[in-house]
């Protein structure tokens, strides 16, 4: 959200600066998206009652799945490994603790 144009952001997402600059609000909005789902995993790693916690954490993984696996089939497989994969390593991490 914040590196979309800058050096480090057009080199990670491929980005030439004027492609940069016309998808910047959509940039926006995305890692606005995704910080709330960080914020969401960030709640259930601090909440008080282990159960619930675990609810909100599988709930917010899945988020995340849903959208690599989205972002995947619309923009770019690579989304798939670098967001859905390590969410589902977690998920499944959850699950066997």
């Amino acid at each position: 959200m914040f590196l979309w144009d800058k050096p480090l952001g057009l080199k990670v997402f491929r980005q030439t600066p004027e492609k940069a600059a016309i998808s910047r609000m959509l940039a926006a909005n995305q890692g606005l998206y995704n910080g709330f789902l960080a914020a969401g995993l960030i709640f259930g790693l601090v909440h008080g009652n282990p159960a619930f916690a675990f609810q909100i954490k599988a709930f917010f993984l899945i988020c995340v799945i849903v959208a690599g696996a989205f972002g995947a089939a619309t923009v770019s497989t690579r989304i798939l490994i670098v967001q859905a994969l390590p969410a589902a390593i977690a998920l499944v991490t959850l699950f066997l603790a």
